[in-house]
């Protein structure tokens, strides 16, 4: 949307286009973000990035209703099998490799309950999540002190404006789902990580178009976000293809 003119000779005011309110009303226009990006059924997501000497990437989808649900594929490490990860709410369930499935009792998935269970594994993937979902990336920027504009930039196609911000440990993990606070302040903690730089494109209609995040030695990601309002069906995978993690690891223990 260009800015649109007053008439030779009118005394109208002339109109700011959206690009410019979003270059020049900071905050004003992350909040209409954040209330776009809520509204929005769905969003396609792309992320590729690096975690220590590993490279990452993750496709697939997010319903952005109540509760949040994703389905992505994650690449393995150094090109390996993809894996199909499901998050419903703060359920997360893991597609078993075929060749694995005999030792779990033929079970296709492997369910891992966050707001119970708090393992190592859920917690990383729950934090890849968290930096893909666009509600959780909107949020965050809006909460953080010292967000500035880069400048207009095209983001595959789309006319946006990039908004950076960077932000002590200390400050961004106070912004994180309590859950995953703990866990993800030993990782930085153990990697040396001092700060996080958050980037953010908006487009023309107030939504998402790309996010950023560095953190330095532990690693760094962008995600691309097209298909807002694409019909997706994603459903909790059937009980009976499904043994649950924290009752393994219980059988486990009791098993010493």
């Amino acid at each position: 949307m260009a800015a649109c003119g007053s008439k030779p000779g009118s005394d109208a005011p002339e109109q700011t286009s959206v690009l410019e309110l979003l270059a020049t009303d900071l905050r004003g226009s992350l909040q209409k973000t954040m209330e776009a990006t809520d509204k929005s059924d769905s969003v396609t997501a792309a992320m590729q990035g690096t975690m220590g000497a590993e490279k990452i990437s993750m496709q697939g989808v997010f319903d952005l209703g109540d509760p949040v649900k994703a389905e992505m594929t994650t690449s393995g490490p150094d090109d390996g099998a993809p894996t199909i990860v499901r998050l419903i709410g703060t359920v997360i369930f893991v597609e078993v490799p075929a060749e694995e499935r005999a030792g779990m009792d033929g079970k296709r998935w492997m369910k891992l309950d966050l707001s119970a269970a708090g393992e190592q594994l859920g917690m990383d993937f729950t934090k890849q999540f968290e930096n893909i979902d666009p509600i959780k990336q909107v949020k965050t920027l809006l909460a953080l002190e010292g967000v500035t504009v880069v400048g207009e930039e095209t983001v595959n196609g789309a006319r946006t404006v990039h908004y950076t911000v960077t932000a002590p440990v200390a400050t961004y993990l106070g912004h994180l789902d309590a859950e995953l606070r703990s866990g993800v302040e030993k990782q930085y903690a153990k990697q040396g990580v001092k700060e996080v730089t958050m980037d953010l494109w908006v487009d023309e209609e107030y939504r998402p178009r790309r996010a950023g995040m560095n953190m330095g030695k532990m690693g760094d990601m962008t995600v691309d976000y097209t298909d807002y309002g694409k019909p997706v069906n994603i459903e909790t995978p059937p009980a009976a293809e499904t043994f649950d993690f924290a009752e393994m690891l219980k059988g486990l223990s009791a098993g010493n």
